[in-house]
């Protein structure tokens, strides 16, 4: 994981909000992670580069 973080900042509606929030805390994941694992897998499946091909694949072997 890199070193520097950036800020994503997203609005919706509080209800939703709190349903996103308690299907993270039932899935043991801060929100946070469920956005990050959302968006890589987002970015992987609309054209990965062979460089995120690699890490893909080293991730899925770590678990």
């Amino acid at each position: 994981m890199e070193l520097k973080t950036a800020r994503l900042t997203v609005l919706i509606d509080p209800t939703t909000k709190d349903a996103f929030e308690t299907a993270c805390r039932q899935a043991d994941m801060t929100p946070s992670q469920v956005v990050r694992r959302l968006i890589r897998e987002f970015m992987e499946s609309r054209a990965p580069a062979p460089a995120a091909r690699k890490k893909a694949a080293a991730r899925k072997k770590a678990r």
